[in-house]
């Protein structure tokens, strides 16, 4: 099966990557469209996620409206996705804008941390690796189930010079590129994070938040920024990165992974909010806690209520 996966898959490329960029782009919205109307679950989980997040910024005819763009958008950039990493960076060029990446490096030989977000065409990420050739550019992915396919999209990735690691089988070659500095790691944590995210707000709603950026940042006292792809016009993107993150206090300690997530979250409510359907509002964002995430919560709740207790004797 894995192989007749594998040649499907092949076969819509390399027929995605024949086309002009505004077919592939009208094909993928017109195709978003439809997924609209057919894909109940998704469309429910859109509209869910919307309420929570701006349910009180937004009505419900704005919100629906919101989620049926989004649907559009996500036909567009999963095409655009496939056309764009084959396209050379002349052609790419006309399409795609990077905003100030040179003056986000570090110039004291640091490692860059990126946390980025599924915005837009979020592919577009390993392309700013072009405009600073002599850094490179890292990131981690998990690898899908069918090996052939999984290996045919790395393959593809790839083309764009960035190196890729495997979350959970890669670690250490990932930490050595890490030592060596003079890298940029760019990690996507805006989804849920499962039972070893933190537990924190995200447009007031507390849920799983990945902490890799902030624990890469700490670890390596490297800098940190969050970004974002912003969709400019029909497969016309734009990247721009946030301001610095602090991940010391003022006194030269650090500063915890809660806070510099928190600050990370933000920088994705605003980007958000600037563009609400540019997200990827499908994913079931604020899952509720499970029994081993609620059991961790409830055990720091009681070792906090035990700290307290002396000075409520006194």
């Amino acid at each position: 099966m894995s192989w007749i996966l594998t040649l499907v898959g092949r076969l819509l490329i390399g027929a995605v990557q024949q086309l002009p960029i505004e077919w592939v782009a009208r094909i993928g919205r017109a195709g978003g469209n439809i997924a609209w109307f057919v894909d109940r679950r998704h469309r429910t989980v859109a509209l869910q996620n919307l309420e929570l997040a701006l349910g009180a910024e937004r009505s419900p005819q704005e919100r629906e409206a919101i989620a049926h763009e989004n649907f559009r958008r996500l036909g567009e950039n999963y095409l655009c996705a496939i056309k764009t990493l084959g396209m050379p960076k002349e052609q790419l060029a006309q399409r795609f804008e990077v905003i100030k990446y040179l003056e986000t490096l570090p110039t004291d030989g640091r490692n860059l941390i990126i946390a980025a977000g599924h915005f837009g065409n979020f592919e577009l990420y390993a392309r700013v690796r072009e405009h600073a050739p002599t850094w490179p550019v890292i990131t981690t992915y998990r690898a899908l189930r069918q090996s052939s396919l999984n290996a045919l999209f790395l393959q593809l990735r790839e083309r764009s010079g960035v190196r890729y690691f495997e979350r959970r089988t890669e670690a250490r070659q990932l930490r050595k590129v890490l030592v060596a500095g003079h890298a940029v790691l760019g990690i996507l944590s805006d989804q849920h994070a499962g039972d070893k995210g933190l537990w924190l707000p995200f447009f007031g709603k507390e849920c799983s938040c990945s902490a890799a950026p902030a624990l890469f940042a700490l670890r390596f006292n490297a800098p940190i920024r969050g970004c974002a792809v912003y969709r400019v016009g029909l497969a016309r993107w734009r990247i721009e990165f946030g301001q610095p993150i602090a991940i010391q206090n003022a006194d030269g300690s650090p500063r915890s992974s809660e806070d510099i997530t928190q600050d990370i979250n933000a920088f994705y409510e605003d980007a958000i909010r600037r563009d609400p359907a540019n997200w990827f509002w499908v994913h079931r964002r604020w899952k509720p806690p499970s029994p081993y995430q609620l059991r961790r919560l409830q055990s720091v709740s009681g070792n906090a209520n035990s700290e307290e207790s002396p000075a409520v004797d006194d």
